[in-house]
């Protein structure tokens, strides 16, 4: 008899956004009974993990849960891929260079597959919540072990379980947006953590898969974000980041609350721990109560990541962002008239479809007045799916690699320019450990997020310490700690 084929369709679909933004109403239950069923705590004895992790600190923040499960199974970390006996890549879907990048890893992981064939090798995250990407594995990487996405990661133990004993390929990818799992453990290490306040977009930017990858919007509750960063200080994290597809859309699900982020914002500047930062942010949602809250500063830092994708209204409305380039500087002004010593980072897009050279230009102008102290910057390549990729792609590559020039150029001359400021000054400076470069150099981070070369004993690393800036760099500063200065 042939071997009957597993349908697999009922756990992943592709894509649609008429489906997606039919999102109904439907509770989100919020679930604090997890815990690692009893006969899994030995699963991993013994054995080893390793974890590739692709794309953005949401990915990163998944891993962290991911490690956290693995080894309350048992499992112990390895960075030789040949020791491990799980081998779990959590992926992006942001960008295709991402896509490829893991598909080339998995042609590398095959040898080690057939070396050692009780490996159980897995794909994650955003990638695997694709229908495409899904079937592509099935077709030309039947050797991977499981799959499983964004929504369910909570699930592991059990999926790993299956796929140990199995003999052909588990796939759990929900469409469906999960429900929020609270007490998830976490495998945390160095001195910042990150902190999710909220899952999924709502927002559905015409090129972004997020929407579908993430799924709807969902806040956890404030009470249990608190908790949280309460636990994190008493632990002696430095610094929390607070994430979220869009943060200051935070609350904006709660129907008997009128609790917004500028409140949890608030809530959170009482805790005692130095740092707090936040990303990403939308322009849309950025209120005046949150900038109000961010004025009074303490441990809210005054770094601001605020993307703006383009200066042209007519490319804005194509990527349906949903706000004027006009807002957008209004927007930037209220901060800066708040927070005059604010650091503001943006994301670009240049080549979106459609893109003329003036619009292009409309875009150089708008960084000319921001005066960013720096971005991240992307050529646009098309994500299936999602409405961007039925626009006709008609701007060359050549053309958009011009244009990514020339805008990286601006900015590195205004970036240059900010760090040229702070030479003379005296900042707080976070010291997270040696220079990747140079292990007599110690690096660190100031309020603003500026990267830091600092001379001074290895004691000061996972401190906040005084740094005199006595140098700058495009990209970073140079100081030397000032044991008795006090910072600006």
């Amino acid at each position: 008899m042939p071997k009957e084929t597993k349908d697999y369709e009922k756990y992943f679909q592709p894509p649609s956004l008429t489906d997606a933004k039919k999102r109904g109403k439907e509770d989100i239950q919020v679930h604090y009974d997890f815990g690692i069923p009893e006969e899994m705590t030995v699963f991993g004895k013994d054995k080893y993990y390793y974890i590739q992790t692709y794309g953005c600190q949401m990915n990163e923040h998944d891993t962290e849960t991911i490690m956290g499960l693995l080894e309350q199974m048992g499992y112990q970390s390895t960075e030789d891929r040949r020791q491990a006996d799980v081998i779990l890549l959590n992926t992006c879907a942001v960008r295709e260079n991402a896509e490829d990048k893991v598909f080339g890893e998995l042609g590398h992981l095959k040898h080690l597959k057939i070396e050692k064939p009780s490996l159980v090798l897995g794909v994650c995250g955003c990638m695997s919540q694709e229908e495409a990407v899904v079937n592509r594995i099935l077709k030309k990487h039947p050797f991977v072990d499981l799959i499983f996405g964004t929504h369910n990661i909570h699930r592991l133990p059990l999926l790993l379980k299956e796929a140990f004993f199995s003999k052909e390929m588990v796939i759990e990818v929900w469409s469906k947006e999960g429900d929020i799992v609270e007490n998830l453990p976490k495998k945390r290490e160095g001195i910042k953590a990150s902190v999710n306040i909220m899952y999924g977009c709502d927002k559905f930017c015409t090129y972004c898969i997020v929407p579908y990858t993430r799924g709807k919007e969902r806040s956890r509750k404030p009470q249990d974000v608190l908790a949280e960063v309460r636990d994190l200080a008493r632990q002696g994290f430095q610094e929390v980041m607070l994430l979220g597809q869009n943060v200051n859309a935070y609350g904006k699900d709660f129907e008997d609350s009128e609790y917004r982020f500028g409140d949890l914002m608030n809530d959170i500047s009482k805790i005692d721990i130095p740092r707090v930062r936040f990303t990403t942010s939308h322009p849309r949602d950025f209120d005046d109560h949150l900038i109000e809250v961010l004025s009074k500063k303490g441990n809210l830092v005054e770094q601001i990541h605020l993307p703006v994708q383009s200066g042209s209204n007519e490319i804005l409305k194509r990527m349906s962002r949903k706000y004027t380039r006009e807002h957008y500087l209004d927007l930037v002004a209220k901060i800066k008239q708040a927070i005059p010593d604010a650091s503001l980072t943006t994301d670009i897009i240049v080549g979106f479809p459609g893109e003329t050279e003036e619009q292009f230009e409309e875009t150089l102008s708008l960084v000319k007045e921001v005066k960013f102290d720096g971005a991240y910057t992307f050529i646009y390549s098309p994500r299936e799916g999602t409405p961007a990729a039925a626009m006709a792609d008609d701007v060359p590559m050549e053309v958009k690699k011009s244009r990514l020039y020339r805008l990286n150029d601006i900015l590195g001359q205004f970036s240059k320019e900010c760090n040229e400021n702070y030479k003379g000054q005296v900042l707080e400076v976070l010291v997270e450990g040696e220079s990747k470069n140079n292990a007599e150099v110690l690096a660190g981070r100031t309020r603003t997020n500026k990267l830091v070369h600092l001379t001074g004993p290895k004691e000061l690393i996972g401190k906040v310490v005084p740094v005199k800036i006595t140098d700058a760099q495009t990209w970073y500063i140079k100081g030397e700690w000032v044991p008795a200065a006090v910072a600006n």
